[in-house]
């Protein structure tokens, strides 16, 4: 079995699971805010059937892992009715903020199980457990990047509804503005700029250092679990 279909099936997984635990954490913080709608849609499940996305959840960021890019994706969204939360501005804030937080919930969880694994394992793994460990890094790396792009506050990303949320409500309604042309503004930052100009290394520079950095405390988490 060649390298690249190890690390499809590495990372496929991680994936869908991670970008589908991100939707529900936005309907569950929902719910518990005021606003049941996802709940009365049946969309507070982590039955993958339910909100995957094809091109966005699997195709799109499996291409993008397997070529080297920034990992980036989405699944259908959970639906919220902002005003049927108690308190509309922060409960879109709040609503925002879970998906990646959840994010990073789920890249501790799978660096301490990482730690565990680590700490009762003396001899070199074999096969089947070196992909084990293979995939739960993977998992991590990936929690992490979803966890960051999503906080970018670019519209349509949950960054935006943060940024939104703090602004005044005038500059907020100017920023909203720019709500239709957000996903077309980052393809072209993070990957027609980069391809045309390489030089510049947007990816490089802008991009890889806060998860650098953010990995390099995650596997900092696991050293710490697995005793080293």
């Amino acid at each position: 079995m060649n390298d690249t279909l190890l690390t499809a099936l590495a990372l496929i997984p991680a994936l869908v699971f991670a970008i589908v635990f991100h939707e529900v954490a936005h309907g569950f913080v929902a719910k518990l805010l005021g606003d049941p709608t996802a709940s009365e849609q049946r969309r507070l499940s982590l039955n993958p059937l339910r909100h995957v996305d094809p091109i966005g959840t699997v195709v799109l960021p499996g291409m993008l892992a397997l070529t080297g890019a920034p990992v980036f994706g989405w699944a259908k969204p959970v639906p919220v009715n902002k005003w049927r939360l108690r308190n509309p501005r922060f409960g879109m804030m709040a609503v925002a903020a879970a998906g990646p937080g959840s994010n990073l919930v789920l890249a501790a969880i799978g660096a301490v199980i990482l730690g565990l694994i680590a700490r009762t394992v003396t001899a070199p793994p074999e096969a089947a457990l070196s992909f084990g460990l293979a995939s739960l890094q993977f998992f991590i790396l990936v929690n992490i990047f979803l966890a960051l792009f999503n906080l970018l506050p670019i519209p349509p990303f949950d960054g935006s509804h943060i940024v939104e949320g703090l602004l005044p409500r005038a500059a907020a309604e100017q920023y909203n503005r720019l709500r239709p042309f957000g996903f077309l503004l980052l393809i072209v930052l993070l990957l027609i700029v980069p391809l045309l100009f390489p030089q510049l290394g947007i990816v490089q520079r802008v991009v890889l250092p806060p998860v650098e950095w953010l990995s390099g405390l995650y596997m900092q988490l696991a050293g710490a679990v697995a005793g080293r």
